[in-house]
């Protein structure tokens, strides 16, 4: 299967920030669900550093794009199946 491009192009900060803080809140989303369904201890507490983790790269992410002297921010994103 060819790659999927999720994420291609220039974008104003604003939507970039949107678009990226809207993936990462599927993805806690689902690391939380699944929490909700696990019972196994050792898968809980790696989800749980892993949604800690995709906490940390947002804050990094709402940073970056602020310190940025430009109004546009190029954000690239691919999924690939293997």
């Amino acid at each position: 299967m060819k790659p999927i491009k999720l994420l291609q192009g220039s974008f104003s900060k604003a939507d970039a920030l949107d678009l990226i803080e809207a993936l990462l809140r599927v993805k806690i989303a689902y690391h939380e669900q699944k929490i909700g369904s696990d019972s196994n201890e050792e898968d809980i507490k790696m989800r749980e550093q892993r949604i800690k983790q995709l906490q940390d790269d947002l804050q990094e992410a709402r940073k970056s794009i602020a310190a940025l002297n430009q109004h546009m921010v190029t954000l690239s994103s691919v999924i690939e199946i293997g």
